[in-house]
């Protein structure tokens, strides 16, 4: 393995780790990013480490073939996830598991959410993001359906648990994440609005609303 792409990669993500914390995408050490650097290996975020804290020693090589990897960090429990895709898809080069509000609304109703702008398909790769059925977090479950849920497109929600983001690069990943992220908030704001009539979907309505019907329950 190259020496320079191992740090490279072990340095992109420490700070896109503190980036998907500034961008209101994980809270606390929810969430994982992954970096593919050749056709045998990924870097990926360990285990129950804070963004904040996370440096590039802790940042873990894993063989893509056996899942196998050195030294004493533990890496994420959703690696095999990441695998799968990387396994599936030849141009993928990052991915990223987020918690992102609108996405995560979406993926706790398990909805599919259709992509209606054209410039958002283009980014996303698909017309429909697919939501895969419920697996434990870490489990082979979780793996298969949401990989099912990818196919090939750019992203897919996991079922009460936020989604998953492919890019080229890391920048990419970020990319596809807020497109997603824009087109589950007009997905919410349009069955808003054929559920209640209203014209209004902004968000102090929308939550208010939902607010009233089951806050008292």
């Amino acid at each position: 393995m190259n020496k320079n792409l191992i740090s490279a990669a072990q340095r992109d993500i420490c700070a896109a780790g503190l980036r998907l914390v500034k961008e209101g995408l994980v809270a606390r050490t929810w969430g994982n990013i992954s970096i593919r650097i050749d056709e045998q290996t990924m870097a990926i975020t360990p285990s129950g480490v804070k963004y904040e804290d996370v440096r590039p020693e802790h940042i873990v090589i894993i063989n893509l073939k056996d899942g196998s990897y050195d030294g004493d960090v533990k890496p994420s429990g959703e690696r095999k996830l990441h695998m799968e895709i990387y396994k599936k898809q030849p141009g993928a080069g990052a991915i990223i598991h987020t918690h992102q509000l609108n996405a995560s609304v979406c993926s706790a109703a398990r909805k599919d959410v259709p992509v209606v702008s054209a410039a958002d398909r283009k980014i996303l790769s698909t017309e429909i993001v697919r939501c895969g059925a419920y697996g434990l977090p870490g489990t082979g479950k979780l793996t298969s359906e949401t990989v099912k849920a990818v196919g090939s497109s750019r992203c897919a929600l996991m079922a009460n648990h936020g989604a998953v983001c492919i890019g080229k690069d890391i920048d990419e990943a970020f990319a596809v994440s807020r497109v997603l992220e824009k087109v589950c908030e007009e997905f919410i704001g349009k069955c808003f609005m054929d559920a209640t009539g209203l014209k209004n979907a902004d968000d102090k309505t929308i939550c208010g609303h939902y607010g009233m019907q089951y806050g008292k329950r």
